[in-house]
C-alpha cells in the first residue's frame, strides 16, 4: 500500500502555487492550501504534468544496447574499426561482441569478410540502424548457423553465407541462447525522462517475452505501465501486468508481403479483437498499407508506425482512412543531416511530417523507437519544436508544432495514441512528472535535467 503523498507549491495547467494530494493510486485532491498530513514533497514552484508516454518503443532492445558496443559518432571506415578494435581489446577471445547503429556512410556495405579483418578472434556481429540487419564475422556466422538456418540469412552466388542476416532477431536469440538483459536499470533510466506509459512496439513478442516484461512490472523493474504489440496472438494477464496492444506488421521494401498476405493479416488481427500497427518508414511501404486497408478495412485505432516518408497526396488518404500516425520526431536531430546530404531535396518535405498531418486532421503520437534512436522524450519534444539537425541544419520547417503541441504528443493515452492529451485533474490515475521549473520555462529549452521527480500510481519511482 502506497502512502498518502501531498506535493506542494506545483504549478498545475498553468495555475501556480496549488498543492496536490495523491491517495489510493490517484489524484484525490488539488487546492490552493491543503492541510498538512503524512509525507510531502515540496515542488518549489514546478510544474505538475501527466507523466509521459512513449508509443514505440522496444524494451528489450534498448536494455541490450547498455551492454553493446554504440557506433554513434563513427564517421567512417577507421573510426568504425578502432570502435570495435576497442571492444573486443576487453574481452577474451571468442566472446561475443554486439555492435549496433550501424550505417553504410561508416564503412559501406559490411560483409562477413570485412568484418573478419577487424575481429578475427571474437564472434561479432553489428546491426544496422534501422533495426532490419545484423552482419556476422566468420566466428559467429560458424557458430549460429545450422540446417534450420532461415530464408533471410543472405548468400553468395556461390550459396556461401555472406553474414548477412535480415530481420533475423528472434532466430539469433535461440541459436546464441544469451540470458534476457536485466531491466531495473531500463525503468530507472525511462522513469528519470518522466515516462510512466510504454508501449513496446516489438513484432517478436511471444507468451515468452510478455510474461518476461510483466515479471519484471511486477517485481517494480520495469515500474511504467505497458501495452505490448505481438506479431501473433497475446492475452493480457489477469492483474493488468501488462495490456494488450495492436497487432503489428513489419514491412521491409525489399521483401515486401504479398497483397494478399497482407489483408489476411489484418482480417486475422479483426478475429483477435485487435487492431492493426503497420511499420511503414518508406513511400512504398505506406503505399501498400493504405492499399490494404482500403481493401480489408481500417478502423479507429490503426496505426502507421513511423512515417518516415508521406507524400503529401498521401496525407488525405490516412486522414480519410483515420488511421494514426506515431513517429519520431527525434530522428530528425539525430540522422537529419544524412537525410539532408542523401535525400532528394524535392522529397525532404515527406520527411518526419508533423504540423501537416495535424493540420489535415490526422491523429499523431510521438515516440522514440529505441534503441534505433534516444529513448529521451525531450529531445523528440525539442526536435518537434525547432526540426533542427544535430548539425544545426534546417529540416522541413513547415512541420515544426509548437512547444505545447510537441509535449502533448507524448501525452495521450496508449489506448489511443493521437488522441486528446491527458491532464491533471482530480480522480485520474496518479502518473505524474514533476519538473523543475513552470511549464512556460522548461518548454523555452526542454531537457530531462528539467525531470525533478516521476510518479507512478502515486508512488515515487524517481526523484
Amino acid at each position: 500500500m502506497i502512502p498518502p503523498l501531498v506535493l506542494r507549491d506545483v504549478e498545475v495547467e498553468g495555475r501556480a502555487g496549488l498543492d496536490v494530494r495523491l491517495e489510493h493510486g490517484r489524484i484525490a485532491v488539488i487546492a490552493a492550501r491543503l492541510p498538512p498530513g503524512g509525507l510531502e514533497i515540496d515542488g518549489q514552484g514546478g510544474a505538475l504534468i501527466p507523466g509521459l508516454a512513449d508509443h514505440h518503443i522496444h524494451l528489450f532492445a534498448l536494455a541490450a544496447q547498455r551492454d553493446s558496443v554504440t557506433l554513434g559518432g563513427v564517421d567512417g571506415p577507421d573510426s568504425f574499426r578502432l570502435r570495435i578494435k576497442s571492444a573486443t581489446s576487453t574481452r577474451p577471445e571468442g566472446a561475443w561482441v554486439r555492435a549496433t547503429g550501424y550505417h553504410e556512410r561508416m564503412a559501406g556495405d559490411l560483409t562477413r569478410e570485412a568484418l573478419d579483418a577487424i575481429a578475427p578472434r571474437h564472434r561479432l556481429r553489428v546491426q544496422h540502424q534501422t533495426g532490419s540487419l545484423w552482419v556476422l564475422n566468420s566466428l559467429a556466422l560458424a557458430a549460429v548457423t545450422s540446417d534450420d538456418a532461415p530464408p533471410s540469412l543472405e548468400r553468395g552466388p556461390d550459396g556461401a553465407p555472406t553474414g548477412r542476416i535480415w530481420r533475423g532477431d528472434a532466430w539469433l536469440r535461440t541459436r546464441i541462447g544469451t540470458e534476457p538483459p536485466p531491466l531495473a536499470p531500463l525503468g530507472r533510466q525511462l522513469a528519470a525522462y518522466g515516462i510512466t506509459r510504454l508501449t513496446d512496439a516489438s513484432v517478436t513478442t511471444d507468451e515468452d517475452a510478455a510474461a518476461r516484461l510483466a515479471n519484471a512490472h511486477r517485481a517494480g523493474d520495469l515500474p511504467q505501465r505497458l501495452t505490448l504489440m505481438s506479431g501473433g496472438a497475446l492475452e493480457a494477464p489477469a492483474d493488468g501486468a501488462f495490456a494488450v496492444g495492436p497487432v503489428k506488421v513489419l514491412l521491409d521494401d525489399h521483401a515486401l508481403p504479398e497483397f494478399d498476405d497482407f489483408t489476411l493479416r489484418i482480417a486475422q488481427a479483426r478475429r483477435w479483437g485487435r487492431s492493426v500497427a503497420v511499420h511503414c518508414v518508406t513511400a512504398g511501404e505506406l503505399a501498400l498499407t493504405l492499399a490494404a486497408f482500403e481493401t480489408a478495412g481500417a478502423r479507429p485505432g490503426d496505426r502507421i508506425e513511423h512515417g518516415g516518408v508521406i507524400p503529401a497526396a498521401a496525407i488525405a488518404q490516412v486522414r480519410a482512412l483515420n488511421l494514426t500516425v506515431v513517429t519520431q520526431p527525434a530522428f530528425v536531430r539525430e540522422r537529419g543531416d544524412r537525410y539532408l546530404a542523401e535525400v532528394d531535396p524535392a522529397e525532404q518535405p515527406d520527411l518526419w511530417r508533423c504540423a501537416s498531418l495535424l493540420a489535415a486532421g490526422v491523429p499523431v503520437a510521438s515516440s522514440s523507437d529505441a534503441p534505433y534512436a534516444s529513448p529521451d522524450p525531450w529531445r523528440g519534444v525539442a526536435a518537434a519544436i525547432d526540426r533542427r539537425t544535430s548539425g544545426g541544419q534546417n529540416l522541413g520547417l513547415s512541420e515544426r508544432v509548437s512547444a505545447a503541441e510537441a509535449l502533448a504528443l507524448y501525452l495521450g493515452d496508449p489506448t489511443t495514441p493521437g488522441g486528446p492529451a491527458t491532464h491533471i485533474e482530480v480522480g485520474m490515475p496518479a502518473d505524474l512528472c514533476l519538473l523543475d521549473a513552470p511549464l512556460r520555462d522548461v518548454l523555452a529549452a526542454p531537457g530531462a535535467e528539467q525531470v525533478r521527480a516521476t510518479f507512478i500510481a502515486g508512488g515515487l519511482v524517481y526523484g
